[in-house]
């Protein structure tokens, strides 16, 4: 019987796998696309017969990426943005949901609605709003412009995912703590801060993604000085409507996906379990 049931698991099992497989190659060709296109001559690239290789690669675009001005101040300015709205996103973020999940008042539901309302909101809908308010407050030609409205667009997602890596921590914990003699804040960052980090690191993650590949609110909010711009910014530079420099382009994304994939492998195991929302008793 057991042998009966293997033999029926083994083909659903080799199905999924490939079916796993077929995906994963799928979703990986463009990038392997991307990366080929760097590599490629400018003869290769702009041949009326593409093909998936190239026997002759070369650096020349990757040189001509980091051979401008100003590519390594937009890598930097991509950098101090990406890694402000992950940090204040995350300790807000925390706080928040420790603060609705733990604390019981007035209103704290339609908190929690309008924190699901505000994610179904386009961006492109507030870009207009957005600029208008930036403007006022003084904010264009800043990286403030493009950190506060991500800082803002990741908070939604983040309370609603650590909401739920807060509740999963005992009350029985956090009351054992006060009978040890430990304050709340003390619980909060050396108790519940370590056990809720998973989470914390999922939605960075996302929070990461999102400022570092922003070209909208780049273009919106940095108008006239380009020493605010992000790395994003820096494919206008080789696009050109008349001749594009599609090496030049492909060879910029590949550089701006390299700290990424740097990222991510940095808090892979952590993103895992963040991800499967494990938090033991």
């Amino acid at each position: 019987m057991k042998l009966l049931r293997a033999r029926v698991r083994r083909p659903a099992r080799l199905a999924a796998e490939a079916s796993a497989l077929l995906i994963a190659i799928v979703v990986a060709f463009p990038l392997y696309w991307m990366v080929l296109s760097a590599f490629k001559p400018a003869g290769e690239i702009e041949s009326g017969e593409p093909r998936p290789w190239t026997l002759a690669p070369s650096l020349d675009s990757f040189r001509r990426v980091l051979g401008q001005q100003e590519f390594g101040r937009y890598f930097l300015n991509s950098l101090v943005v990406a890694g402000c709205v992950v940090i204040a996103s995350g300790l807000i973020a925390f706080l928040a949901a420790t603060a609705v999940t733990r604390f019981r008042f007035r209103l704290r539901t339609t908190l929690l609605i309008m924190f699901l309302v505000a994610q179904m909101v386009p961006v492109e809908a507030l870009t207009i709003p957005l600029f208008f308010l930036m403007r006022d407050a003084g904010q264009l030609n800043t990286l403030g412009s493009l950190i506060l409205p991500h800082i803002a667009f990741s908070l939604p997602f983040a309370i609603w995912m650590l909401r739920g890596f807060v509740k999963a921590v005992p009350e029985a914990l956090e009351e054992a703590a006060y009978i040890d003699g430990a304050s709340r804040a003390r619980f909060l960052w050396q108790i519940l801060f370590p056990l809720v980090l998973p989470g914390l690191v999922a939605t960075s993650v996302f929070s990461f993604i999102s400022a570092w590949n922003d070209f909208l609110f780049a273009k919106s909010f940095i108008i006239s000085d380009t020493s605010q711009s992000t790395l994003p910014m820096a494919l206008l530079v080789f696009y050109k409507p008349d001749d594009p420099d599609w090496g030049g382009v492909m060879a910029a994304s590949t550089v701006m996906t390299i700290p990424v994939l740097v990222f991510f492998v940095l808090v892979q195991r952590r993103l895992v379990s963040g991800l499967g929302g494990a938090v033991k008793d």
